[in-house]
């Protein structure tokens, strides 16, 4: 379901996930990651990874969907739909205020999708980003004791 989501917004070769580090991730001591799945006919056709995030202006946390992604042969089927729903869902039972996520500004099908939900665009916020080299010299800024 990764690869295929990678395929889809056009980053095939992007992905350094692997199976162990996913393993660690959503079922080791202390998950940080969570997948909610919908299985047809014993295979998982979509997919919807969410962390759990803070807000200091509600002073409640909330849920960051991180990926959310149907097989092209699934869609059009409420897939999609019901795993946003039982994220939010997750967010009325736990007292959370927020369920968040990013969409690519090409991917007018998700866009249009999201709208019918409900969701609102945040469009005076942009999103940064610090990785590889860049983020590996800040971080020789800090000083330790």
């Amino acid at each position: 379901m990764i690869h295929g989501l990678a395929v889809y917004e056009r980053e095939p070769d992007a992905v350094e996930n692997t199976v162990d580090a996913l393993t660690a991730s959503l079922f080791g001591p202390e998950p940080r990651v969570f997948t909610h799945v919908v299985e047809r006919e014993g295979v998982i056709v979509g997919i919807a990874m969410w962390f759990v995030t803070y807000s200091t202006w509600t002073g409640t946390h909330g849920i960051w969907l991180e990926d959310l992604f149907v097989d092209d042969a699934e869609r059009g089927q409420g897939y999609g739909k019901a795993l946003i729903a039982s994220l939010a869902a997750e967010c009325v039972e736990r007292g959370y205020s927020r369920l968040e996520w990013t969409v690519l500004d090409w991917n007018a099908p998700a866009l249009s999708f999201y709208r019918s939900l409900g969701a609102a665009p945040m469009d005076e916020w942009t999103t940064q980003r610090l990785t590889g080299d860049e983020l590996a010299g800040l971080a020789r800024h800090v000083r330790r004791a």
